[in-house]
């Protein structure tokens, strides 16, 4: 019970992540350097957390790489995605990783697909389809946000495999892990988006800046602890249910609080792609 009501907590924080990104790209952090600035204070508390276990970590390092590469992309390229297109859409594109889980146990593990596979890819598919679809428009990403929301998910379905198999390590292990993927994904990133250029801020807002980013390591590393510790307690298909809290969460704020647009279209997509996880977890 009590590892479910943490990771209902870390599902609703993942929810509002959208916020602080928003509040750093606001001060003027363009790109990926709103997660940047998050990433850099959150490593420099798990350093101190790591530090009397470095020398097990150090033996594990390979099982680190494989999963924090994976987990960590997702991450950062969730986390730029938020800059580059609406919140809703991140949510709901990001959440389409029953389609690739699906995808992923038929041609690398041989997996038969039932019924109710068949059920939740249809929904899937469909949701992308309202998602991105708009007013008689071709179904395509727009944008590079969008890009962005899907590869994220893409990454996470990939790397939740190398969590599951990597569930001897501790927490704080795998934070670390998950946390310098996502920095090491995101200096990669400056190579090749329009806004990689340190952009030029105010010396009032960098004072701010500092300040906040510093602070989000209390918002950020308790959100990503909330999600991997209860993950190792239940099982798969309950940490999938418990974790549609951030789907509802993150598109009520957003509506609520972002000023995009949400519709009958944007509602139905959502019921789509939200059907199709439950699909995937009932099939479990």
């Amino acid at each position: 019970m009590r590892a479910s009501l943490v990771l209902v907590i870390g599902g609703m924080m993942w929810g509002l992540y959208w916020i602080p990104v928003r509040f750093l790209y606001d001060l003027g952090l363009t790109g990926p350097w709103p997660g940047i600035a998050m990433y850099s204070s959150a490593l420099l508390v798990l350093i101190f957390l790591i530090w009397r276990e470095r020398q097990t970590l150090a033996l594990q390092w390979r099982d680190l790489v494989v999963s924090g590469m994976f987990t960590g992309a997702a991450f950062s390229l969730y986390s730029i995605s938020l800059v580059y297109t609406e919140v809703v859409r991140s949510i709901l594109l990001f959440y389409l990783t029953p389609i690739w889980g699906t995808l992923l146990g038929l041609f690398f593990l041989r997996e038969r697909i039932g019924l109710g596979r068949i059920l939740g890819l249809l929904c899937g598919i469909g949701g992308l389809f309202v998602v991105l679809g708009d007013a008689g428009e071709i179904p395509w990403p727009k944008n590079i946000g969008d890009w962005l929301a899907l590869a994220s998910g893409i990454c996470w379905a990939l790397g939740s495999l190398g969590l599951y198999r990597t569930s001897n390590i501790s927490a704080s292990g795998q934070v670390f892990a998950f946390v310098l993927g996502a920095m090491v994904l995101s200096l990669i990133s400056l190579v090749f988006l329009p806004d990689g250029a340190l952009p030029g801020i105010s010396q009032e807002n960098a004072l701010r800046l500092l300040v906040f980013a510093l602070l989000s390591a209390l918002y950020v590393l308790p959100m990503i602890y909330m999600t991997i510790w209860p993950a190792t307690k239940l099982s798969p298909a309950r940490v999938g249910l418990l974790l549609m809290s951030e789907v509802v969460v993150g598109i009520a704020s957003a509506a609520a609080l972002s000023g995009e647009p949400f519709g009958l279209r944007e509602l139905l997509g959502t019921a789509l792609i939200v059907s199709a996880a439950v699909l995937e977890i009932v099939r479990k």
